[in-house]
């Protein structure tokens, strides 16, 4: 990490969409070869479309009034944004680890929830998101 502030657009970028709960605007920031790691999913999901798909649900489900990221560690290619949100009453805790190419396109998200009880409470709503999902649009 340099002395310097590192401000790199993709971050930049992601943050505007949450704020602003924008999922229209995930496919746009995503590389066509992006890797998505759940913490629910054991395998990573590969390509923009089932990417676009998961975090757009991730940010409904977890994209609530109270969600917030409380920090950040931040270099010129990646960065470890720490998140807390409430859902029903249960106070989730997460990671979002993001890599980005020269394009300032995400190539690699990974997301770690704690504890079992969150995990457990956004799998269930996360299944429920993606499986409409797929029913509305087979390809996602």
């Amino acid at each position: 990490m340099t002395g310097r502030a590192v401000r790199p657009a993709a971050l930049d970028h992601w943050h505007r969409l949450v704020r602003e709960r924008d999922a229209a605007g995930i496919p746009a920031l995503l590389a066509d070869d992006v890797v998505f790691h759940s913490p629910v999913v054991h395998t990573p999901q590969r390509g923009r479309a089932i990417v676009t798909a998961y975090l757009a649900a991730a940010l409904q489900v977890l994209g609530n009034d109270s969600f917030r990221y409380v920090r950040q560690i931040v270099d010129e290619r990646e960065a470890a944004l720490e998140f807390m949100t409430a859902i029903d009453g249960i106070e989730v805790d997460g990671i979002d680890l993001i890599r980005w190419n020269d394009a300032d396109q995400i190539v690699d998200f990974k997301v770690m929830i704690r504890p079992l009880k969150a995990i457990t409470l956004i799998h269930e709503r996360m299944g429920r998101m993606l499986a409409a999902a797929r029913a509305a649009d087979p390809r996602a």
